[in-house]
């Protein structure tokens, strides 16, 4: 496959580190062309992997006639689109005329309801994309969207528990949290974080369809594995609810993770100040500039403050439904430690445990093994070949068999079976 990974940031720069360092096990990728705005930085990332397949390129995300010529130079059959959510639009649309195929980590944006934002849904993530989806399978050309952790990695789970643990599903929850300590407040994208936590959650059920919530909603205390123990969790605006109900058959499904209460009221404090605002912008000198891109610019990068970071992060989905006509409650999750990470990849847990996602679909398309046409989320695809590979990947995943009917039977014939 020849790629264009369009963002040189966390994330492009752990998918082709995670590449390299599976050796023969990355060789489906014939060609990566790091792009980003900042030249520098794509020739920073290249020079570090110094493999003749990789290539640094300069790149604007936000005018087409850019991303075509550099699809163009190099004859790129798939990009994967690594930058913050507000350009996807514009990436995604350019990718179709070009005809080539597409993956995004997060999907196009969403637009709150202007009377009732809290209990009503509006625009939702990904909507932009999915109305288009018929041109696409029309045209050929695969669009894969959610694909990262959570959304992707998450959406394989939920998809894996279908067709192999139960019977029928009622609820998919995705849960996050972790036991970081050190580093900065932002482990991921400061401009993604603040659009996701402040946004209307989104929640869908059987027969009401998706409706939203207040923000950091709900909280629950949930046990994470891995040696994280109890975080509590609370709703949060995520890919995941709008992905899984469009292809598996279930009554609710739900995101949460750990935002601790002082980041929380620090979000909340910045959009007191209108320092949040991502849309309208503000005059300083001769230059205009949105507050949230000027955030951007002056907190401390998370790929760099988060090398401070002690502690590991679990990303997993929590599936209930019936077995063999009893209730059952299964954890699939994968764990990653950070420091472990930027030793091997060079960058923190958070966007290491994104890039893997990536990575695989990647591989799944360039082998045909993953072959549909259209948009779709990971989860309309077969979830095997993906799980088999996370340990192929350095990212091996886990099942936790929850407290159940199910569980009780199992255990109970253990013990007969002693």
């Amino acid at each position: 496959m020849k790629l264009l990974i369009i963002g040189a940031g966390g994330v492009g720069t752990s998918v082709v580190n995670i590449v390299k360092r599976a050796k023969e096990g990355g060789a489906w990728l014939e060609k990566a062309v790091i792009a980003d705005y900042n030249l520098k930085r794509a020739e920073e990332v290249v020079g570090l992997l110094g493999e003749a397949r990789f290539v640094a390129e300069q790149i604007d995300a936000s005018k087409p006639d850019s991303i075509i010529s550099v699809i163009a130079k190099h004859d790129i059959e798939f990009v994967m689109n690594a930058v913050e959510p507000a350009f996807n639009e514009c990436i995604f649309d350019t990718c179709f005329e070009a005809g080539v195929g597409y993956l995004d980590c997060a999907m196009t944006l969403s637009v709150k309801d202007p009377d009732d934002p809290y209990h009503m849904a509006n625009i939702k993530l990904g909507d932009y994309q999915f109305d288009r989806a018929a041109a696409w399978e029309e045209k050929g050309i695969t669009a894969l969207v959610g694909s990262g952790v959570e959304p992707g990695m998450a959406d394989v789970f939920a998809k894996y528990a279908q067709k192999h643990l139960f019977d029928e599903i009622d609820e998919v929850n995705v849960r996050d949290g972790d036991n970081y300590t050190g580093g900065g407040d932002f482990g991921f994208s400061v401009w993604t974080t603040i659009e996701e936590c402040l946004n209307p959650p989104v929640i869908f059920e059987k027969g009401k369809g998706w409706f939203t919530t207040d923000r950091f909603s709900e909280p629950e205390v949930f046990n994470f594995p891995g040696g994280i123990g109890d975080v509590e969790v609370v709703n949060v605006e995520h890919e995941e609810v709008l992905l899984v109900p469009r292809v598996i058959d279930c009554n609710r499904v739900t995101f949460k993770y750990g935002v601790p209460a002082d980041f929380r009221q620090m979000l909340l404090n910045l959009e007191s100040v209108g320092m949040a605002e991502s849309k309208a912008k503000i005059k300083v000198g001769d230059a205009e500039i949105a507050p949230r891109d000027y955030l951007v610019k002056v907190v401390p990068s998370p790929v760099d403050s988060s090398g401070a970071m002690v502690g590991k992060g679990c990303a997993g989905t929590w599936v209930t439904g019936k077995k063999d006509g009893l209730r059952r409650s299964v954890y699939l999750y994968q764990v990653a430690d950070n420091q472990e990470c930027i030793q091997k990849y060079t960058t923190n847990s958070v966007v290491a445990q994104t890039a893997v996602g990536p990575v695989i679909m990647l591989e799944l398309l360039s082998k045909g093994i993953w072959d549909l046409k259209g948009v779709h989320g990971p989860e309309s695809f077969d979830p095997d070949p993906f799980i088999e590979r996370l340990a192929k990947y350095e990212f091996p995943a886990g099942l936790r068999e929850m407290d159940s009917e199910y569980a009780d039977k199992i255990n109970e014939d253990a013990l007969l079976k002693v």
